[in-house]
């Protein structure tokens, strides 16, 4: 089987760290995406088919050269794990200042939809044509926590860029899916054990999941046969307060 090709961002740590280790275990050419390149090289760990690319998602013209080179240097795109984002404190509405709102759409939507838009015209050229895109939902996709107004509405338009990217990328051979995660000790959720807001007011600890068991699902979403696709998956402890959430 020929060595297929994964772009992976927000690899510097967390869930897109974990998921670039194993794909690189499994025999994938990794490229590994993110704002600091010391942290990426961390995740790399110096494997031969491992390419460490700085990069801003938010920025266009960096996205765009960060693409070119993973062609240029491999050839292909295979799969796009469009992982990296952010987050804020807790906080009701009228005390989030809007440029804070903005910085979080900025990432977790135009970001992915950045990256989506690089990926998608490189899979749509590339000879065999086609390829699958993986986003980073959230339970927050589905079910707002309290204090999260920002969060909640990037995570909902990510929902929302996977269909059109569904959509889109079927008369490309383009597969576009969805992994939503809940309470992953990814760094950005480990707050969570030590007690989160809940609906109700309370604050109690919530269960976790080891960050690896997303990064073997991803895996799973970017392993099933072309013409296949999952999706959307949800990945979170069996007792997590989603279904019945509030």
């Amino acid at each position: 089987m020929t060595t297929r090709t994964v772009v992976v961002t927000g690899a510097g740590s967390g869930i897109g760290r974990a998921t670039a280790r194993l794909f690189l275990a499994h025999g994938w050419r990794v490229a590994l995406l993110g704002r600091r390149a010391d942290a990426l090289a961390d995740s790399a760990e110096g494997h031969a088919n491992a390419r460490v690319l700085p990069c801003d998602v938010t920025d266009e013209a960096a996205v765009d050269a960060a693409f070119d080179i993973v062609m240029q240097h491999w050839g292909r795109i295979d799969v796009l794990f469009n992982n990296a984002g952010r987050n804020l404190g807790a906080d009701t509405p009228d005390l989030i200042a809007p440029d804070d709102f903005r910085a979080v759409l900025d990432v977790n939507v135009t970001g992915v939809f950045l990256c989506a838009r690089a990926a998608f015209a490189r899979m749509r050229a590339q000879d065999p044509q086609g390829g699958r895109i993986i986003n980073n939902g959230s339970i927050s996709a589905h079910a707002p926590r309290p204090g999260t107004i920002a969060y909640t509405a990037a995570k909902h338009a990510v929902t929302g860029m996977t269909r059109a990217l569904s959509l889109d990328g079927r008369p490309f051979g383009i597969a576009c899916g969805q992994i939503d995660i809940g309470n992953a000790m990814s760094g950005m959720a480990d707050r969570m054990a030590k007690g989160v807001m809940q609906a109700d007011g309370t604050i109690r600890p919530e269960a976790m999941i080891d960050v690896s068991v997303v990064a073997d699902s991803v895996l799973h979403m970017a392993s099933v046969p072309d013409g296949a696709n999952v999706q959307f998956l949800t990945v979170m402890p069996v007792t997590m307060p989603f279904v019945g959430r509030g």
